[in-house]
């Protein structure tokens, strides 16, 4: 059955397993979550939770969106966000998603969109190689050389690597192991890396591409 709660992204740090070894973390605050909207496949065409967390003042919401909560009698909050799920049948309007519907050990996939890194070019953005470093090169040490046709088509293709915008895309990062559930402070914590800035809203469901060990 497929899961999923939103987060956001506190920090990283490291904790001492029973065999006395050093595992990277990263800590995601979770509060429960809201179900603000139930969709399913008879109304709406595809099955999806809309949820909320966190609160906010309701003078900061605009008039459609105030209407939304107070049609569904949901406490509004900080953010509103749709997770896809397959089976939407245990879920009601105002029903709270609790934290330990996770438990340690268990594999998670986390999005985030990542870390703006600006205009870079492509030896950076792509890792290409570079020209040559002598033997007549010259300012072209870290250009990306020819990048189009001549006469046909006389044009660049469309998805052509070139210099341009990198970082602040939607990333997913599978199989991530959950090494903590801490219902108290709510929080979980995530073996490795978590895309995504400080702050980072991070959707943090059930892994679905869990590799099969050999027997």
């Amino acid at each position: 059955m497929q899961k999923a709660i939103i987060g956001k992204k506190a920090s990283m740090t490291q904790i001492w397993d029973d065999q006395d070894r050093a595992v990277p973390v990263t800590l995601i605050d979770v509060s429960p979550c809201r179900v603000v909207q139930v969709k399913t496949k008879d109304t709406d065409g595809y099955d999806a939770i809309q949820v909320t967390t966190g609160e906010r003042n309701t003078n900061r919401l605009s008039k459609p969106a105030l209407g939304h909560f107070e049609n569904t009698g949901v406490e509004p909050g900080a953010r509103l966000m749709e997770l896809r799920l397959d089976d939407v049948s245990q879920y009601e309007i105002g029903q709270e998603i609790p934290l330990d519907i996770f438990e340690a050990g268990e594999k998670v996939d986390a999005t985030s969109v990542s870390k703006g890194k600006g205009f870079a070019g492509t030896v950076k953005r792509y890792g290409f190689a570079g020209s040559p470093a002598s033997h007549g090169a010259h300012k072209v040490h870290r250009k990306p050389g020819a990048v189009g046709q001549c006469a046909t088509p006389s044009r660049i293709f469309r998805g052509k690597k070139m210099p341009g915008r990198m970082g602040r895309d939607r990333v997913t990062i599978l199989n991530l192991e959950v090494v903590n559930v801490d219902t108290a402070e709510q929080t979980i914590a995530v073996k490795g890396s978590v895309p995504g800035v400080k702050g980072a809203t991070v959707v943090i469901r059930n892994a679905i591409k869990v590799p099969v060990k050999a027997s």
